[in-house]
């Protein structure tokens, strides 16, 4: 997909079967985000929620990098008022429970490559699958600009990596590349430059081949566990096991494991 890049960039979106391609175009500018791009970006995982076909989101960006972080000077003016830049009532994309803001349900890819600062790791933090190019540069350098990351770098990177190993990156604003953050769990695979995208996409359709219901619980749960605890998230797995149970994809799968065929899900 090729779409003219619009003067504050925009956030584009293609349907690939099951699949939303969402892409952040505007590499003149390193993909740089403005105050348009927020909004759209909100308004392309809100899609990816409300619309039943859709199964699994890649975010993936155009051009040499995935994003250089905020546009500060178009951002600046909204944090000097306190202001966000996404709509109330959309699907926050960094997915930290702001009240007024949905919370995503549906998996999320994220195919991250060249400079991938600030903002772009708070993305992949807040996505479900990371793919990183071997080229990455990765800095969440906040610090440096006098602010402080608001985007869930405080709260993840300490989670997947421990507090001293955050606070390494996140006090010096240092850059640090593709082996490190494979090495720190803030991303999933390490691959060649140039192949990110069509891992990320393999990986998205083999999701959106299982059955809607199911990945969307699992998922859930998995989260639930990881911000209140196992046994909060264990005294779900009855309910939801028994809601699955009697959905129309479960008696599929047991009709595809009776007649040795792959099972066709319908997302009911």
């Amino acid at each position: 997909m090729s779409v003219a890049e619009h003067p504050e960039g925009s956030i584009d979106c293609e349907v690939l079967d099951h699949v939303l391609l969402i892409s952040i175009n505007r590499p003149a500018k390193r993909n740089g985000f403005t105050p348009k791009m927020f909004r759209e970006l909100g308004e392309a995982y809100t899609r990816l929620d409300d619309e039943p076909a859709l199964r699994v989101g890649v975010l993936h960006a155009m051009g040499e990098h995935f994003t250089a972080g905020l546009d500060l000077p178009t951002i600046a003016p909204l944090m000097r008022r306190g202001e966000k830049a996404i709509p109330l009532g959309l699907v926050e994309p960094t997915d930290l429970g702001t009240p007024g803001y949905r919370r995503r349900t549906k998996p999320m890819m994220v195919a991250v490559k060249g400079i991938t600062f600030t903002l772009g790791i708070e993305l992949m933090l807040a996505a479900d699958i990371v793919i990183a190019a071997d080229n990455c540069r990765f800095s969440q350098l906040e610090v440096r600009r006098g602010i402080m990351a608001t985007g869930g770098a405080t709260l993840r990177m300490a989670e997947r990596a421990g507090l001293g190993n955050a606070l390494l990156h996140l006090l010096t604003g240092d850059e640090f590349g593709s082996a490190e953050a494979l090495r720190l769990h803030f991303v999933q695979k390490v691959v060649p430059a140039g192949q990110e995208l069509d891992e990320a996409l393999r990986l998205a359709q083999s999701i959106a081949a299982q059955a809607p219901l199911a990945v969307t619980a699992t998922r859930l749960n998995a989260l639930k566990a990881v911000e209140h605890g196992p046994l909060a998230a264990m005294q779900d797995f009855i309910e939801v096991q028994q809601r699955l149970s009697n959905s129309e994809d479960a008696a599929e799968g047991v009709r595809s494991f009776i007649e040795k065929r792959p099972a066709r899900f319908t997302g009911r």
